[in-house]
Parts: C-alpha cells; structure tokens; sequence
C-alpha cells in the first residue's frame, strides 16, 4: 500500500511541478523481479554475490536485435556483403551503446555466434555457382580437391555455414579483419 501512495504522489509531482503527463496504463508498482517488468528497454536482475539488483536488456529488447540482425542477414538480400557488414555495424553499435550500463556479456556472445553463421550463409549465397565458390574457396585456403568436392554439394547454405567448409575459410577472425564488429567486444569496451 505505501509504494501505491508513494507512487500517486510522484505521479501528482512530475504532473502539477512538472507539466508532463504519467501514462497511467503504463505506470505500475511491480516488484524488480517481476519477468514482465520492463523499463526503457530494461529488465532486472537480482545479483545474489553483490546482494544488489542489476539491470540487463529485458528479453523482448534481446528478441528485437536478434530480429533486425536477422533482417540484415537475409539470405535474399543482393546488397554489396560490405555494405551488409557496415550497416549490421551500425546496428550493433548503437543497440550496445544504449544497453552498456547493463550485464549481458553471455548473451551477446550467443548473439555473435548466430550472427556470424549467418553472414557465412550470405557469403556462399553470393557465390552462386560452383565455378566461383570453387574460386573463392582455393582463395581462403582450401586445397582444390575439398574445394572442389564442397562447391559442388547438394547440402544447403545453412548446412554449408554451420560445417568446417566455411569455419575454417570465413574465420572469425576473417570476418572481422573484413570489418565486422563483435558486439561481446564493443560491450567490453563501452560498459560502464
């Protein structure tokens, strides 16, 4: 009951002193716990070594960047694959800038991994034919019997992109000498 009086009181201050208006439907006393209890993007998290509670992406912001990531990493999307990697760039670094004050460090290592799959799934989609993933395959390393073997199968682009044919040609580090931006790293490096 006194978080409820507490709550009207504020409520009546940023409205009478401030002149702004609360949005009632929005505005609730919940406990920090409460896996629906969502602020500006944020959830909460109770930290028990700290014996604190700790702010983290809530779970729908998390499902919205993997959805835009997803959306750049479109396998039908002819765009040039450096313009791809410069705009999920973008994406990366504006959505970890804003969430830098909270712990997500284990998550955006899973969020770096699906990430990188699929931009390997566009790089074989971009290749097209056998000719030129044969060509592009010898390029990165690939003896010309495997290369030859691999550009030539029936599997498809996932398959390709979650096997050692393009693990161990499109590295991770490849792909970020390439440009691409690990967002567990600008994390480490942004967080407050």
């Amino acid at each position: 009951m006194s978080a409820k009086r507490v709550m009207r009181s504020v409520s009546r201050f940023i409205e009478e002193k401030l002149g702004l208006i609360v949005n009632v439907e929005k505005s609730r006393v919940t406990k920090t716990s409460d896996p629906d209890m969502k602020f500006l993007g944020f959830g909460f998290f109770k930290d028990y070594r700290a014996d604190l509670y700790k702010a983290r992406p809530h779970q729908k912001s998390l499902e919205s960047f993997k959805f835009k990531l997803k959306q750049l990493t479109r396998k039908n999307w002819s765009v040039d694959t450096k313009y791809q990697v410069e705009r999920i760039n973008q994406l990366i670094r504006g959505w970890v800038n804003y969430f830098r004050v909270s712990y997500m460090k284990t998550a955006l290592g899973k969020v770096d991994a699906h990430t990188r799959f699929r931009l390997r799934m566009c790089i074989w989609k971009k290749w097209k034919t056998a000719k030129n993933r044969k060509k592009n395959l010898i390029k990165l390393g690939m003896d010309k019997y495997n290369a030859y073997k691999n550009s030539h199968t029936s599997k498809g682009a996932a398959r390709i992109a979650n096997s050692w044919v393009l693990g161990t040609t499109i590295t991770n580090k490849r792909l970020a000498q390439f440009g691409l931006i690990s967002s567990q790293q600008h994390y480490i490096k942004v967080h407050v």
